[in-house]
């Protein structure tokens, strides 16, 4: 059985997960009304991930006999001035969820929770490629700086990252109602 502290922790970390999914959304919202439909969605399959990683955390309370306690959530921002600033914020929200993992994974090992360590090892390799990712388009939009060719040449790299089979945040994929 889960410890209370590291219970409370995870259920603080579906709330961070659940926030990422909002926040990328409300990043994709943003593109898409600037007219970069491929950096929308580029943030809608990141927001996509956001909501898979907030449920294997959900899921591993329940499979450890913890207790998931769903958080009110936070709009953490949902204007920007240029894509540059929406893959800069990407970034350091990154940045922020990583801490989060690492004091999760300090945690676990305090209270000699070891069955959770496979689940925080995921999560801290997958946040070098999130940061890693961010960093990297953030990089590129500021070598591409105020060059409008440049940007839509990026916005349509990055429309090509695909979506996990069924995602209801895919526009095709989605049924109609």
């Amino acid at each position: 059985m889960i410890g209370k502290k590291l219970n409370d922790a995870m259920n603080e970390q579906i709330k961070n997960e659940l926030e990422s999914y909002y926040i990328y959304l409300s990043m994709a919202a943003w593109l898409h009304s600037k007219s970069l439909d491929g950096m929308g969605h580029w943030m809608r399959v990141q927001a996509h991930e956001e909501m898979l990683h907030a449920m294997k955390f959900f899921n591993h309370l329940i499979d450890r006999g913890g207790k998931v306690a769903l958080k009110d959530l936070k709009q953490l921002k949902t204007q920007w001035k240029s894509p540059l600033e929406v893959f800069q914020d990407a970034f350091e929200h990154e940045k922020f969820i990583s801490k989060k993992i690492n004091d999760l994974m300090s945690i676990t090992r305090q209270e000699k929770e070891y069955a959770s360590e496979p689940l925080l090892a995921w999560f801290t390799d997958e946040q070098i490629e999130e940061e890693s990712n961010a960093s990297k388009i953030t990089g590129q939009l500021e070598m591409v700086g105020t060059d409008k060719s440049g940007l839509l040449m990026l916005d349509r790299e990055l429309a090509a990252r695909a979506y996990p089979p069924g995602s209801p945040l895919n526009p095709v994929a989605a049924p109609a109602a």
